[in-house]
């Protein structure tokens, strides 16, 4: 007797074969139905992910400070030390969320955890019309303003271009700048090779004008979001559709998914003036580094700059190559020997949000912050009532 184990009919309630046909019939209705429940799933959650979340910041924080062009999150500890960190989030076109992404991956949770217990966030508000004229200086300006309310002295912590921000303020104010970290900051926008150095002079400054009065005044979070996303346009425009049908049963898939969309699908707007200013004087003509910017009135001399340095770069970075960030231990005025450079495996975004940067690097970088006190006979900071 055959032991093999008989073939399966179609449906176990046609036992007769001469059913088998219409038993095959309703698997295929219902196969039918449930691909149409999956269609219809797939198409929702795009729908979400595109239009509906908004950026939540992960960490519990309460204002610290109001003003036009950023609200101030202060997550320091009941008992905080002298000397506070203020992280300068990039204000180039999305949300501060990039610092303090989710729970268990967040720059902040973890600066917070390795010592920085008096710690603060610039989260950098979306230009409005009347916003259109700001430039840089207005924004230095507005930094000075929270340094002010800090004490005087602060640690700068900057990300991508809030790293150039960081840059400026201490060459512009040297005193107040106790430590300097820069992560996949463009502060020697000539240096290196990458897509977008060669996107930015590949275009004529018309072309960005353009841009602005397409935009009232204003460059659009929706231009930028599409000129990232044309960088790598399969894996934007079809591997992430390919992988989100893929799995959209997986609650874990779509949960990783829908956080980073709540932060990448929802850019924000830059004055035109502003942006200009940017894409000109700092890309185009990299004033920044050969020492001819001119801000809040004074000509930018990076060697003024003495305080101890972090350069943190990405191996993989195709935004800030790592020469452009690294170029930056030559500019500043701050001996070599307290100056630390770190390259890590990795693109851009993996700098201030990827699960492996913030374990295994950001709470060495932490830790280094905490040890810069003071210089002799500094004033100890105090935070403004």
């Amino acid at each position: 007797m055959d032991s093999r184990t008989p073939a399966a009919k179609p449906h176990a309630n046609f036992s007769v074969p001469f059913f088998w046909p219409m038993a095959a019939a309703a698997e295929m209705v219902e196969q039918g139905l449930e691909l149409y429940g999956r269609n219809l799933k797939f198409l929702a959650e795009e729908e979400k992910i595109d239009h509906e979340l908004r950026p939540k910041l992960a960490t519990e924080s309460t204002l610290f400070l109001e003003l036009r062009t950023m609200t101030v999150r202060d997550y320091s500890t009941p008992r905080p030390s002298a000397i506070p960190t203020l992280v300068i989030a990039p204000y180039a076109g999305h949300s501060a969320m990039i610092a303090d992404y989710h729970a268990g991956q967040s720059l902040i949770e973890t600066l917070r955890a390795n010592g920085l217990d008096r710690l603060y966030l610039t989260d950098w508000k979306s230009a409005t019309a009347d916003m259109k004229d700001l430039e840089i200086d207005n924004y230095l300006a507005e930094i000075n303003v929270v340094v002010d309310d800090l004490g005087g002295r602060v640690n700068l912590v900057g990300l991508c271009q809030g790293g150039w921000m960081a840059t400026m303020y201490a060459a512009r104010f040297p005193g107040r700048a106790n430590s300097l970290v820069l992560a996949g900051s463009p502060i020697d926008t000539a240096a290196g090779d990458g897509p977008l150095k060669r996107m930015v002079h590949a275009y004529p400054t018309s072309f960005y004008e353009d841009l602005v009065a397409e935009g009232g005044g204003l460059m659009r979070g929706a231009y930028m979001l599409m000129g990232w996303k044309n960088m790598h346009p399969e894996k934007n425009y079809i591997e992430r559709y390919v992988d989100l049908y893929e799995h959209v049963d997986d609650p874990a898939y779509l949960h990783k998914t829908e956080t980073f969309a709540r932060w990448y699908e929802n850019p924000i707007d830059l004055p035109g003036r502003w942006y200009l200013q940017a894409i000109v004087q700092l890309f185009k003509e990299n004033r920044l580094a050969k020492g001819s910017f001119v801000g809040l009135g004074h000509r930018l001399a990076l060697n003024a700059i003495t305080c101890p340095a972090y350069l943190l770069a990405g191996d993989a970075d195709d935004i800030t190559t790592k020469e452009q960030v690294f170029t930056a231990a030559d500019l500043l005025g701050t001996p070599q020997s307290a100056v630390e450079r770190r390259l890590v495996p990795g693109g851009h975004i993996g700098l201030f949000m990827g699960a492996r940067t913030l374990k295994e690097h950001w709470p060495d970088i932490a830790r280094w912050i905490a040890r810069q006190g003071p210089p002799p006979g500094a004033r100890a900071t105090e935070r403004t009532p």
